[in-house]
C-alpha cells in the first residue's frame, strides 16, 4: 500500500524549496543593497584575497538557489551554497563557531542550517520532481 506520507521525491522537493527560497531572500537583499558587497570585499581583502571574489556571493545566494528551486543541477547548486557558507563563516563568523546565544542555541545556527542543508542537497540530488531530475 502506498503511504502518501512516505515520498522520497516530495521530501526532496520540500528540502529544495525551503533551502532555495530562504537563501534566495539573502541574494535579493544583496542585489537591492549593493553596498553589502563592499563589506564582503573588505573582509576578503583583510585575509589577503581579492575583493572581486565578493561577487561570488551572487553565485551562492542567487544562482545556486534558483538551480536548487528548479532542480537543475541541484547537486552543484548545493555545493555552491556550501562554499558560500564556508566563506561567510570564515570571513564574518569565525569567532562564533563555538559560541552559544543567550537562549543556549548555537551562535551559528542559521549558517549551519544553510551549510548542512546545502550539503544534504548535494548528496540527495533533486529528486523526481524537478526540471532536470538527477
Amino acid at each position: 500500500m502506498n503511504n502518501p506520507f512516505q515520498s522520497d521525491a516530495l521530501g526532496k522537493l520540500i528540502l529544495r524549496l525551503t533551502v532555495g527560497i530562504l537563501t534566495l531572500f539573502h541574494g535579493i537583499s544583496k542585489i537591492l543593497n549593493p553596498g553589502s558587497l563592499e563589506y564582503i570585499g573588505g573582509q576578503l581583502t583583510k585575509t589577503g584575497l581579492p575583493s572581486a571574489l565578493a561577487y561570488g556571493v551572487y553565485l551562492g545566494e542567487v544562482v545556486a538557489p534558483l538551480m536548487i528551486i528548479l532542480g537543475i543541477y541541484a547537486r552543484f547548486g548545493g555545493l555552491l551554497i556550501v562554499g558560500n557558507m564556508i566563506f561567510a563563516i570564515v570571513l564574518a563568523h569565525a569567532g562564533e563557531v563555538f559560541g552559544l546565544t543567550k537562549n543556549g542555541a548555537w551562535a551559528l545556527e542559521l549558517q549551519g542550517f544553510y551549510l548542512f542543508c546545502g550539503l544534504a542537497i548535494s548528496f540527495l540530488g533533486s529528486g523526481r520532481i524537478a526540471v532536470k531530475p538527477d
